[in-house]
């Protein structure tokens, strides 16, 4: 039986490619989540007025990869201290989250985050907080670097 996951950590499209590949996740969706407007689109989103975060939504066999290994990659793909910006991209949807689907995840999400903040020197601006309704982006977003055969900063 599968379950999802929800991570915010910048551009989307690193977001996806940190975790697609990896033993256990099974499916990787981007889009927004987090905002208070229905259906969002990437204009609206970048136009900083719908609220929402880029975000991936990881689907995952708990039998082949635990949450907390998740949050472990999740932790090492950006800087859980900058404030809504990730490298040269900037703006309240490249915030830091963690959205929990159950209260195991949150348990473990607010613990991971104890966890990391002893490895930081700056307080760490990563919101934990429940998933809200996930709005798939347009498809062109979907599997971004892969189309493209590029690839991303990110390093896990």
């Amino acid at each position: 039986m599968s379950e999802k996951a929800t991570f915010a950590a910048g551009c989307f499209w690193g977001t996806e490619q940190a975790f697609r590949g990896v033993p256990g996740v099974l499916d990787v969706v981007v889009g927004y989540t987090g905002g208070h407007s229905d259906h969002p689109t990437y204009e609206q989103v970048c136009s900083h007025t719908t609220g929402h975060a880029e975000a991936a939504e990881v689907t995952f066999d708990p039998a082949t990869i635990s949450y907390e290994r998740l949050l472990d990659i999740f932790w090492k793909m950006h800087d859980p201290t900058q404030v809504n910006r990730q490298g040269p991209d900037v703006g309240d949807q490249y915030r830091s989250a963690i959205f929990f689907h159950s209260p195991e995840q949150e348990t473990t999400a607010r613990a991971s985050l104890a966890r990391e903040q002893k490895k930081h020197r700056r307080p760490i601006a990563t919101q934990v907080a429940p998933a809200p309704r996930f709005w798939p982006a347009e498809e062109y977003h979907q599997r971004y670097f892969e189309r493209r055969d590029v690839s991303c900063h990110i390093d896990v």
